[in-house]
């Protein structure tokens, strides 16, 4: 969905800090959007569920993607293991996912719909690859909602009240990650 040939800009309506966001271009082609997301932690964003999956992962490769973390693209892009020290961190960076979340979910309205899984949650993304830490939670399962902050809040929930959960809660918390889950988030 972030392929780089073409992108639209999608609408923030009532944005915090966007007032549109570039997405991949094929993403207009599409009525519907089931969204499955790998819950686990985030380098920056505290934790990655269906909000970081849809305002990362729909945002178009280099346009987008430095709309969302608010990147001077005019430095040159930095080498992806250095973006969490090129970029806004805690409640902005958790706002401007937010505000591009809001724009995918806008688009689609009603036809969405959000599958987290609980499953080898690391408090490193995928995105870390080969040197994410070792998941240190037992799997929990599959939640699913049509309601992006219903389904990631009862995620963060599960994840509280787990008790091998330590190093997840931190990462949480040390990015200030649940900010995206509050009303102050657009």
């Amino acid at each position: 969905m972030d392929e780089n040939e073409e992108t639209g800009d999608f609408p923030v309506n009532g944005g915090k800090h966007l007032k549109f966001v570039s997405m991949g271009g094929h993403l207009a082609n599409y009525d519907s959007l089931i969204v499955l997301t790998h819950f686990k932690g985030h380098a920056m964003g505290g934790f990655g569920g269906s909000l970081k999956n849809i305002a990362i992962g729909c945002a178009s490769g280099h346009k987008g993607k430095v709309q969302v973390h608010q990147y001077d693209i005019s430095r040159g892009m930095p080498p992806a293991r250095d973006w969490a020290a090129h970029v806004p961190l805690e409640e902005k960076f958790m706002e401007l996912m937010a505000d591009s979340g809001k724009a995918t979910c806008d688009h689609f309205g009603k036809r969405i719909v959000f599958f987290n899984v609980m499953r080898r949650m690391s408090v490193d993304c995928d995105c870390a690859g080969v040197h994410a830490a070792e998941p240190t939670i037992a799997d929990i399962g599959m939640v699913a909602s049509n309601d992006i902050l219903a389904i990631d809040q009862a995620c963060c929930d599960l994840v509280y009240t787990a008790t091998d959960s330590k190093d997840l809660r931190e990462r949480m918390e040390s990015r200030h990650g649940l900010h995206q889950l509050t009303k102050d988030a657009p």
